[in-house]
């Protein structure tokens, strides 16, 4: 048996998840010119003890699941009244590997979005009208964007007005979200009546 010797990372857990933060408010368009060009560069006080790049993807993965759990304890936002509600794939491969594809063999599923067809999860995102993060999940991409709305442990944050796409257009969860004090605010598909009376 070949014994693997796992590496320690000179980067701290919170140096690594600052790094990442920093990226997506940056303006750069992908990671590896970021940590290159930048903070290599320009960062090298504020993180004196910075790996080299294919070091940094590995931690990267590793440090994904603390992030996660850190942005649901203590990084979300409050309910204003006013939230907005979507949803955005997240791609594991192109769709002509769907068969060769390994590392998410078991949970990735077949789904559709605005833009077709792809293989993946779902980010399902609420935010309020100041930008705030107030919850967020991730399902298989087979799992329809009102789903998460029925779970209560998703939506106890909210009150005031929800609004969202067409996607959302259903007269259960409207009567659902409406019976905990949020009304749904969806346009109409253009062979639709206004079946629900009250949403816009």
């Amino acid at each position: 048996m070949i014994k693997k010797r796992i590496r320690k990372s000179s980067l701290s857990l919170s140096e690594i998840i600052t790094i990442q933060v920093l990226f997506h408010i940056s303006g750069y368009r992908n990671f590896k010119t970021f940590y290159l060009e930048y903070v290599c560069k320009f960062l090298t006080k504020e993180f004196p003890n910075l790996v080299i790049y294919n070091r940094m993807v590995e931690l990267k993965s590793s440090s994904f699941i603390p992030m996660m759990i850190y942005l649901k304890t203590e990084g979300l936002a409050d309910c204003t009244g006013i939230s907005f509600v979507d949803s955005t794939p997240l791609r594991v491969c192109d769709k002509r590997r769907i068969g060769q594809h390994k590392t998410f063999k078991e949970i990735a599923q077949r789904g559709q979005c605005s833009l077709g067809w792809f293989f993946g999860f779902k980010l399902h995102i609420i935010t309020n009208d100041c930008g705030g993060i107030i919850d967020f999940m991730i399902t298989p991409a087979n799992v329809h964007d009102t789903n998460p709305l029925k779970m209560k442990g998703f939506i106890n944050k909210l009150y005031g007005k929800l609004f969202a796409d067409k996607g959302y257009l259903s007269k259960e969860l409207f009567q659902s979200l409406f019976a905990n004090e949020i009304h749904l605010v969806t346009k109409l598909r253009k062979n639709m009546k206004n079946p629900l009376g009250v949403i816009i």
